[in-house]
């Protein structure tokens, strides 16, 4: 017989990325921080290879971040509104989780194992910071395919890359509810 959990179902059911943009002070400290990625870090793991790792940003790291983000859009010849909002999305953030993911060899699990198992971390930790009370939400952009930025930025390996930038702190406006997909045109059931 199974064992319900009414609290966390809802939760589920309920849940609501809150914009980035629109997340203020106060932001998670240190101590909030290692409890979400404790969270995270729960996500099923073919083989236990552990396929990617945190790189929490704040203050300063931020700030880097933005003007490197300013200075490749330029050199990419990006449009400038597309470099601005990607160039704000961290000088205005307060506390960024970034996931990595960080495919290992393994004879046994695939590299899209280990790729989908780091996605789960992001929804993982974008849920762990929601359930913490933290307004939150998974980001990725065009920084996080760029070669340079990787390496310059934040000092990833040749394999690695951004799975997801997870912003959190104090939601101001909570969101309206957008439409949800019909899981009855979704959904195909096969019982032969």
């Amino acid at each position: 017989m199974t064992t319900p959990n009414p609290a966390a179902l809802d939760f589920l059911l309920t849940r609501r990325s809150r914009p980035a943009k629109t997340l203020i002070a106060p932001y998670p400290d240190k101590a909030a921080l290692r409890i979400i990625l404790q969270a995270a870090a729960r996500t099923p793991d073919h083989g236990k290879l552990e396929p990617w790792r945190f790189i929490v940003l704040e203050g300063d790291a931020l700030l880097r971040l933005a003007e490197l983000t300013a200075l490749r859009g330029a050199e990419l010849g990006l449009a400038p509104e597309k470099i601005e909002k990607a160039r704000s999305g961290f000088a205005n953030a307060g506390a960024v989780v970034t996931v990595v993911a960080s495919p290992v060899e393994s004879p046994k699990v695939p590299e899209i194992e280990q790729i989908l198992s780091a996605g789960a971390v992001c929804l993982a930790a974008l849920n762990a910071g929601l359930a913490s009370g933290w307004g939150a939400n998974w980001l990725t952009g065009w920084m996080a395919m760029d070669r340079p930025f990787l390496e310059k930025g934040l000092g990833l390996a040749p394999q690695e890359f951004v799975a997801g930038f997870i912003h959190l702190g104090t939601e101001r406006a909570t969101p309206p509810e957008r439409p949800r997909p019909d899981i009855d045109a979704k959904t195909e059931w096969l019982t032969a």
